[in-house]
């Protein structure tokens, strides 16, 4: 395997490192590392790297790029395959992806940074940042898009909700919020939570997880509360301190080539461009998606993840507090609402504030994973774990549709922990 060459060519390539413990700027550092020192097999890590090329070589994926921190140090980096087939662009380390719903944990680090400095209060109902949201009804049946059968509604729906899925709000692909165009790009984020405020509820606050479009309320949420728009607001509180460079609304011309294309199959089994959505993200758009807009890339999220590993501290200085990183970690629903779903690993998943799932019941999963461990995906193919047990995170990224790519997500992730020592 290619390891400290490889890992070394990759830091100097995004940061400019010209030596392994030198720090970027205000970015998270992360010393290099041999796999062996941080008690994983090579040898084991090479065995997941093959299988990776194998899903690569069968079409699964046009290509990906994955990466481990352990213990803060990286000790794996890998680029396979394809970042534009049609191009002949190979995908490199700082490839860019549609992360989609792994923009969620992003917001819900906004709210709860705002909560520790007590601009708010996560216990605080919508409705005092949001007065459009007072007064709206219930479905009379979840399952209708008829807006006009609907009842009182029972309670408030609290910031918390929001956080945990358990506010009564429905999904962006419902048919209730297709019908009445609730979300689109070419809509601002306060439109769109207008649009929201304006049709019922699924369900009463507080009853029932429906995992659904609250980060958008949420992000509009951190607008009203600090009088700036959510991207200027990602990229002084977050962004900066933790040296996301490259993670983004839009997709500039500077950053363009590296954008990996979205693929799915076609009828013959072959991978075709595909755009998930109605307007690119190398265009302008009205919409700054709090809950499934941004771009972003495997270092960033590796520095991401790794903040909550360190406790909230970036380089010895405390970005965000203790409190704040256990309530991004820990599952918040209630026991009265577990399980959150009834197939696989909904089975035994909670939810943070932090916007990630959380796992509560290892052998649900169809992949390794430890009782702890929070994570989260994106429905183009991205994915990240954070692990306290063994003090890891590990981030994999491709760019497919459907999202599943025959596994090639959950396969790596039982390959890197056969690896550990």
């Amino acid at each position: 395997m290619r390891t400290v060459k490889l890992l070394m060519s990759v830091l100097i390539a995004i940061t400019g490192l010209s030596a392994m413990t030198t720090p970027v700027a205000q970015a998270q550092s992360l010393e290099i590392a041999e796999p062996g020192t941080v008690g994983l097999d090579a040898d084991s890590l090479a065995l997941a790297t093959q299988d990776l090329q194998a899903r690569v070589d069968a079409g699964d994926i046009a290509g990906v790029v994955a990466a481990i921190v352990r213990d803060g140090q990286l000790v794996y980096a890998e680029s396979l395959g394809m970042q534009d087939i049609e191009a002949g662009t190979e995908m490199v380390f700082d490839s860019l992806f549609r992360t989609y719903s792994m923009t969620r944990p992003i917001t819900a680090l906004g709210i709860l940074m705002l909560h520790d400095e007590g601009l708010l209060n996560v216990n605080d109902t919508l409705q005092t940042y949001l007065p459009q949201f007072a007064g709206q009804p219930v479905l009379v049946d979840a399952e209708s898009s008829d807006a006009s059968a609907t009842r009182p509604r029972q309670g408030d729906i609290t910031l918390a909700q929001l956080l945990t899925h358990t506010s009564g709000l429905g999904s962006r692909n419902s048919a209730l919020y297709r019908d009445n165009n609730v979300h689109s790009y070419d809509q601002t984020l306060a439109q769109v939570v207008d649009n929201v405020a304006a049709l019922p509820l699924f369900e009463d606050p507080g009853t029932a997880y429906r995992y659904g479009l609250h980060a958008e309320v949420l992000g509009r949420v951190i607008e009203v509360v600090t009088g700036q728009d959510i991207q200027n607001f990602f990229e002084q509180r977050i962004f900066a301190p933790l040296g996301m460079d490259d993670t983004v609304f839009y997709v500039d011309p500077s950053r363009a080539d590296r954008l990996a294309t979205v693929y799915r199959r076609d009828d013959n089994g072959q991978l075709q461009a595909h755009e998930m959505e109605a307007i690119p993200v190398t265009g302008p758009r009205a919409l700054n998606s709090a809950g499934v807009g941004l771009v972003s890339s495997t270092m960033d999220f590796l520095r991401f993840s790794q903040l909550f590993l360190d406790n909230g501290l970036v380089n010895g200085e405390q970005v965000v507090s203790p409190a704040v990183v256990r309530m991004m970690a820990e599952n918040a629903v209630p026991q009265q609402l577990l399980p959150i779903g009834s197939g696989g690993y909904w089975r035994g998943s909670g939810w943070s504030l932090g916007g990630m799932a959380v796992v509560l019941d290892a052998d649900t999963y169809n992949h390794t994973v430890n009782e702890g461990e929070y994570w989260w995906d994106g429905s183009a193919g991205t994915r990240f774990w954070i692990d306290p047990e063994e003090n890891m995170v590990t981030v994999i990224m491709a760019q497919i549709s459907p999202a599943n790519g025959n596994g090639f997500r959950e396969s790596f992730k039982t390959l890197v922990y056969d690896a550990i020592e």
